[in-house]
């Protein structure tokens, strides 16, 4: 898997926005920050971060994975049980995939109920909402 193969695959699940955020970093959220999705997986595009990717992995399997070749604790969000990976080929594109999807699941849990009641809108009643949302803060 590469940064676009994961691009792809990553905004083919339910309710993933992406953001470019501090520098050259594709950050992805479930859910528009605009109505208070939270982030669940960040890929750097830049080599020398040190690390290609870092995702939710939950407390269950942080310890499992940090105990991986070339996967370590997430910089700054190991403490909310991240992972980071070295490089593209560390796990397998099935794995890594099926990680990526347990990420999204454990951010999703996570939000607020009046998130999840925004996520189960229909796309326009969404895109309404959304747009209004980053409209207000603009103004601020």
């Amino acid at each position: 898997m590469d940064a676009e193969g994961l691009r792809s695959f990553l905004l083919s699940l339910p309710d993933v926005c992406e953001t470019m955020q501090w520098g050259d970093n594709l950050v992805y959220w479930v859910g528009d920050k605009a109505i208070g999705g939270k982030m669940f997986a960040l890929a750097s595009l830049e080599p020398d971060h040190g690390a290609v990717l870092s995702f939710a992995a939950g407390p269950e399997r942080f310890a499992e994975l940090v105990e991986m070749e070339g996967v370590f604790p997430a910089p700054y969000l190991a403490r909310a049980h991240w992972v980071a990976v070295e490089r593209w080929n560390t796990l397998p594109a099935s794995e890594l995939k099926e990680l990526l999807r347990a990420a999204r699941g454990l951010i999703y849990e996570k939000l607020p109920a009046k998130t999840k009641t925004v996520l189960a809108m229909t796309p326009a009643e969404k895109k309404r909402l959304i747009a209004a949302g980053k409209k207000k803060v603009v103004s601020r």
